[in-house]
Parts: C-alpha cells; structure tokens; sequence
C-alpha cells in the first residue's frame, strides 16, 4: 500500500509518469471514466479549502468513484475530542483511500501509520502539499514541455508557503534548474528546505527583497500570498501582506514567454488586470489539478486503463 504524504516520496520517474497520464486524461477524458467505479475518496479537511477539496471530488467523480467526508474540524467527530488516528482508523473502513488536510505538521504521516487504506497528504500547516507540487510540474510542463533548464522565481511567503517547500524539493530533481528566491527577510524560504534541497545538491539560487529587479531573468514566477492563518501576530501579517503585488506594468519588463503560476486563493498579491495576459497560467493550473489528482488516485489504487 503508498501513501503520499511528501513529494519525495515519490521518484522522478514516477512523477514522469504521472504527468503523463495526466496528458492522457486531458486528450481522452472518457476513457477513464469509469476508471474507479465502485470505489469510494474520503476527503478529510480539518482546515478550510475551497480548490483542493473540490478538485479531489471532482477527480474522484470523474473516475466514475463516490465521494464522502467532511470540510471542517467542527463537523467532524474532533470537536468532541476523537484523535486524528481513531478519525482515520474509522474512515478507513468505509473508504478505499484518503485525502486529508491538517493545520498541524506531519498530520497525514501519523495518520498513515493508522491507516488501513492509503492517505494523501492534501497540505499539513507550513510543511508540505505535495499535490499541488503535481498540479505545478504539469502545469510548467504543459507550459514550457519540460522540466528542466530553466529560472524560476518563488516570491511572497516563502517562509510558511507549503507550495513552494514542495514544489522547490520537486524541482530540484530535475537538471538545470536556477532558483531565485523572493520576500521580505521575515518571511524567507527556511533553512532546512534550502540545506536539504539546494546546498546539499549544489543548486545555484539567489535570495533577494526585489521583484523587479530579477523579473527580466526568469521563465517561471510563482507567486503567493501572504497567509493571514500562519501569522500569530496581526500587525506582522498587516505590515507584511502587501509585500508584493504583481501588475502590468511590472510584467512589461519580464520576457515574452514568462509563466506565471499562483496555487490560490490570491487576495490582492496578483492585481486582476494580469489575468488578461496570456503568461497568466494560474487558471490553467486549476484545471491541471483535477487532471493530475486524478492521475494519482488512480496509481494509489493500483487502478489500469
């Protein structure tokens, strides 16, 4: 039985493969409709989400699948006090396999260690979501088709951003990959994330405060938001929030071929004007989503086409 609970957690090949049966599922969507007849998700959200949650339903209703579960803590049997394992050994008998996001760090691999079925890790806090990382590496391929040779930026959130952990973690694996790294000094990628995935790897990266000063240089820019729910303190989050704020005039000296990817929601770090532009892949990247959670629900369950 696997389980996703980290990126690495699966090898470069596999994600290969992933992506494109992912690219299969986009060409020919009623081949796999009835992929995982009879077979039943549990989407288990103890923190708020709107695309995450929806995408694994849709992916599981498009694979011709059921759906149960809840989106809140509150709705859930944890409001009384029930620990994440006894939540997750009881759904697993009603479940063929579970996506589960938790505000707490290394929730879904406690969980896993329970679990009778397998768990997808759907965002655990600050740490991980890997598979928003496969949403990001179908959506880079199906921008640029490839995975390797070229800049990309991380700017906003650096520091909490789940996203960009695993999506750098990711994309260290491939060749060539130049990393720029964008926030202000409090919200900095962590030290871990760079010591494991760039210094041990020898990756070249550079740290700065500025947007436009690096927008010329780079293939990809992913944004993000400044996330109000990581903060302790709201006047840090409020002098913090507005950072950056990407608009159409600072994209007039980025390259023509620029991707720009956000893993939403976005609250004002991307003015709306942008969305006119065709470097603007982040309603691409919704779409990918399912695509690939589709992809992934079918490996996990050792379902063929």
């Amino acid at each position: 039985m696997r389980n996703l609970i980290d990126i690495t957690d699966l090898s470069v090949e596999e994600i290969d493969q992933l992506i494109a049966t992912a690219e299969d599922i986009i060409a020919n969507p009623a081949k796999y409709s009835q992929a995982c007849a009879g077979k039943q998700l549990a989407t288990l959200f103890f923190e708020p989400s709107t695309r995450t949650r929806l995408s694994f339903e849709s992916a599981m209703l498009s694979l011709g699948g059921s759906v149960l579960g809840f989106s809140e803590a509150n709705s859930s049997s944890s409001a009384k006090g029930e620990t994440v394992g006894d939540t997750v050994h009881a759904v697993s008998c009603y479940a063929d396999i579970i996506a589960m996001r938790h505000p707490k760090e290394g929730a879904p691999y406690a969980a896993a260690q329970v679990a009778e079925v397998p768990i997808i890790n759907a965002g655990d806090g600050g740490h991980n979501h890997p598979t928003q990382t496969l949403t990001d590496l179908l959506t880079i391929h199906r921008e640029k088709g490839r995975l390797d040779n070229f800049t990309v930026g991380f700017c906003g959130d650096l520091k909490f951003g789940r996203t960009v952990h695993s999506l750098v973690s990711a994309l260290s694996r491939y060749e060539n990959i130049r990393f720029v790294l964008i926030s202000p000094q409090e919200l900095k990628l962590p030290r871990y994330v760079k010591e494991e995935a760039l210094k041990s790897k020898g990756i070249p990266y550079t740290q700065t405060t500025d947007l436009e000063s690096v927008l010329p240089q780079l293939d990809i820019l992913y944004m993000t938001r400044v996330q109000r729910e990581r903060f302790f303190n709201e006047e840090e989050y409020l002098r913090l929030k507005d950072s950056y704020v990407l608009t159409p005039e600072k994209l007039e000296k980025a390259k023509a071929d620029l991707s720009i990817l956000h893993p939403l929601p976005r609250v004002n770090e991307i003015d709306v004007a942008v969305d006119k532009d065709p470097r603007a892949a982040y309603w691409r990247q919704v779409k990918n989503g399912k695509m690939v959670r589709m992809a992934l629900i079918m490996m996990l369950l050792g379902v063929e086409v």
